[in-house]
């Protein structure tokens, strides 16, 4: 490029000498009085030196005007103001503003060649003339020698590097060629190769198109990992510590060469030998090499050195706490095996709150340092002296919270455990973050915890910046299921509602928020035989003081088969809850007491579901309205890290359900029929059959027994117990362990009464709703693979007992 630049110096500078003397010549032989010349000298203006001109020629000219040339996809007037002059300006020639033109377009990578001549002189008028040569415009681009799933992948590799209607400069096809062979390099193609191929694109002037052709080649697969040296640590352990970088073994096992995941693999190596007490230890050599059939052999050289044990542990600096109160946070006692890695949890930070730091960060000593510092090393024994800096105590000034859009602040403000006026705490601050995420309006990842310190007042700020996320939900599906024809669901669920602002127009957007309650609406029909209405809502903090909660809500369901002779049944209850947070055993406690009033009735219900066990026989309960009045009191612990997927914690709880005694106020006989009423029975069943089909005795008995059935049942009485856990472990990156038992009683006070047909357990289905078998009035405990009508015992009216246990790998 340079050198065409010169070519075009040297052709300008002898064509404006050649020109120049044969305009002198005309010059002189035509009249002096001509106040236009006939022919003009052109001057020519480009990015190297300017050449000398004429001392006619020189002077303060006017810019009569600008023509532009080559200019196909800039706009003219912003060339112009990119060259900072316009029609009208004064420039001097020669001068510095042109050449400064020149230069301030060249610097904007546009073009490729900018010259600016001047075309006629007009006395002291000047006509400019700027010859550009634009960079080519890219169009389009496509790929070629890869599956169409990895464009999207090829796309953001492409568009955060050039994008279409911009330039295309080499410097950009070379910086792409290059993150595309990284892209495959990473899924261990290594020997992968890209060509851009720039093709003119005829269907716009001045624009291009770019065809990747990308040859992926094979995988390049680790054909073994040889470790030497290793006299202690087994090659197999050596080889597990290298996550990234694994060799030729079963089936189901990758393998691949990754550059930057192999030198990340001897860091670990190192690491786990240090963890071992080898704290020397050092790869001091390691050879990557291709065999004859392309394939990678590692060899790791290794010098383990001696292995080391802790001996004397000397504590410096500390007046709060006694040496052997921090040597017994700490954890490490003589003779254990040198780990630096928990020498440093022990001191800094550790997941499970046992570390020194701890102590007195959670007292206000923000400035808290310590450091190890090895004193003396003897045969295989180090002794360490522990040199601490207490420094001064901190108390919190100001608690500040930004970001909250659609929050109120007080929503978050009291879920804060940093208070100002406290001493600062590290474990507060902890938990106030885990108790932000928890309220589930707000981005986890993106929260943010600052503590500015005022060194002369003492004091520490906190400034919590949040960002909100939706958290309402809305559910609307439709599906058809065959006999039960179209089922439709509509429901929405506001997770951040506000009561007091439901008379402000101004809050309505849809529906007020901001306050943190939670109001669901959910209604289920398929039209024919079914429809459920569902109402709750949920105050967090009754009295906005302390962190109690309180709960209304209706549910109503009705089941109607009478069309197809198979009866009715209806369920409405209402429900009043109150929960509150405990102090003791800890605050991760919460007790919630409900109280629950439910009518259901059975009008000549004939599709099963609800059985009592008289003789050994399941009798079914078709007929009757049975009242359900009891209260449930549950314990529950939760300690997880995030409501919505849980990478660590625990989620523990118990609760009781009881309704009142009745059968201890009334007779064992209650609910038997005498002589007169069992005929009245026997009358009303042969005026219902007629005088024709008198009703058999087995029918009048039956009719008997399904009337004293309802009478036994209807108010009742049972006791209920269910105890949840769950369990949750982050084995490895995002995947989590989630390990869950659950249990579940049906109690009765009352031999003679017996089991409850209604509130039994039933396995199957996914457990979100208690339509699940279509039936209402039991627990439906979640069984994947089966239906709840897969079970016998649920087609039996359901289990008075339960007991499930899982373990689940998940990833998110």
């Amino acid at each position: 490029m340079r050198y065409m630049h010169k070519i075009r110096y040297y052709y300008s500078l002898v064509l404006t000498a050649v020109l120049v003397a044969l305009a002198n010549i005309l010059c002189a032989q035509q009249d002096s009085s001509t106040a236009v010349k006939d022919t003009m000298p052109i001057i020519d203006y480009s990015q190297q030196d300017l050449p000398l001109l004429d001392n006619e020629l020189q002077g303060t000219y006017e810019i009569g005007g600008i023509n532009i040339v080559g200019a196909v996809n800039r706009d003219r007037n912003a060339i112009k103001s990119l060259a900072g002059f316009r029609e009208g300006d004064k420039i001097q020639i020669p001068g510095t503003l042109i050449p400064k033109a020149i230069k301030s377009l060249w610097k904007l990578r546009l073009f490729e060649d900018v010259q600016i001549i001047a075309e006629r002189f007009e006395g002291k008028v000047v006509f400019l003339q700027m010859i550009l040569k634009e960079r080519p415009v890219l169009s389009r681009y496509s790929y070629s020698g890869v599956k169409k799933s990895h464009h999207d992948d090829l796309n953001d590799i492409v568009n955060g590097v050039m994008s279409k209607g911009g330039i295309v400069t080499e410097d950009q096809k070379r910086l792409v060629t290059d993150k595309i062979k990284e892209h495959y390099m990473e899924k261990g193609k290594l020997d992968v190769e890209v060509k851009v191929k720039e093709v003119i694109d005829n269907t716009k002037k001045n624009t291009v198109r770019l065809e990747f052709e990308i040859d992926t080649k094979d995988r390049v697969k680790v054909e073994d990992i040889v470790i030497n040296g290793n006299e202690n640590i087994s090659d197999r352990k050596v080889r597990k510590k290298m996550h990234n970088t694994k060799r030729k073994g079963t089936w189901f096992r990758k393998t691949k060469f990754i550059e930057s995941g192999y030198e990340q693999d001897k860091k670990d190596v190192i690491i786990h030998y240090n963890k071992e007490g080898f704290r020397d230890a050092k790869i001091i050599k390691d050879t990557v090499y291709r065999e004859v059939d392309g394939d990678i052999m590692v060899e790791l050289d290794i010098k383990e050195g001696n292995r080391y044990f802790f001996r004397d542990i000397i504590w410096k600096g500390n007046s709060l706490y006694s040496d052997n109160q921090l040597t017994r946070v700490l954890g490490i006692d003589r003779g254990d095996i040198y780990n630096p890695e928990l020498l440093e949890n022990r001191l800094r930070f550790s997941q499970d709150g046992r570390d020194i730091s701890s102590l007195f960060l959670d007292d206000g000593y923000l400035g808290f340092d310590v450091r190890p510092v090895e004193v003396a090393i003897e045969n295989d024994s180090i002794d360490l002296e522990m040199r601490i800096f207490e420094g001064p105590q901190f108390v919190v000034d100001k608690v500040t919270i930004a970001g909250n859009d659609r929050t109120n602040e007080h929503v978050i403000r009291r879920e804060l455990r940093t208070k100002p006026g406290q001493k600062f705490s590290r474990t507060d601050i902890m938990r106030s973050q885990r108790q932000i995420i928890g309220l589930g309006y707000f981005n986890p990842e993106s929260l943010d915890i600052q503590t500015p310190v005022n060194q002369g007042r003492g004091t520490v700020d906190i400034a919590y910046t949040v960002e909100e996320r939706p958290a309402d939900q809305l559910e609307l599906s439709a599906g058809y299921g065959g006999f039960n024809g179209l089922i439709g669901t509509l429901g929405v669920t506001f997770n951040n509602f506000s009561l007091a602002n439901i008379r402000s127009r101004s809050s309505w957007s849809p529906l007020p928020q901001g306050d943190g309650q939670k109001l669901s609406l959910r209604a289920q029909s398929n039209s024919r035989f079914f429809r459920s209405y569902n109402f709750s809502l949920t105050e967090p903090w009754l009295g906005g003081k302390k962190p109690n909660s309180f709960t209304v809500g209706m549910v109503h369901s009705a089941f109607d088969y009478s069309t197809l002779g198979s009866g009715s049944l209806k369920i409405t209850r209402g429900f009043v809850g109150l929960g509150t947070q405990l102090k003791w055993p800890d605050d991760f406690f919460v007790s919630n007491t409900t109280l629950n009033l439910e009518r259901i009735t059975l009008e000549d219900y004939d599709r099963g579901g609800f059985f009592v066990q008289e003789n050994g026989r399941n009798i079914a309960i078709k007929e009757g309205s049975f009242n359900n009045f009891s209260l449930k009191q549950t314990f529950t612990r939760s300690s997880v890290s995030d409501p919505l997927y849980p990478r660590r914690g625990s989620r523990v709880s118990l609760s009781i359900q009881v309704t009142p005694p009745y059968s201890l106020f009334r007779g064992d006989d209650y609910y038997q029929l005498s002589e007169a009423e069992i005929l009245q029975v026997e009358k009303d069943l042969t005026l219902e059959y007629g005088p024709a089909v008198p009703p058999t005795r087995a029918e009048i008995l039956s009719e008997v027994q399904s009337i004293e059935n309802a009478k036994k049942f209807e108010w009742l009485e049972y006791h209920k117990w269910r105890f949840d856990s769950e369990w949750y472990f982050n084995v490895y990156g995002k995947f989590v362990i989630a390990a869950k038992a659950k249990l579940g009683v049906l109690g009765t006070y009352n031999d003679e009464i017996g089991y409850s047909p209604f509130e039994r357990f039933e396995l199957g289905g996914d457990g979100l709703s208690n339509q699940s078998s279509g039936i209402t009035g039991k627990d439906i405990i979640s069984l994947r693979g089966y239906e709840t009508s897969d079970l016998i015992q649920n087609r039996q009216g359901g289990a008075t007992v339960y007991d499930k246990f899982t373990m689940e790998l998940r990833y998110p």
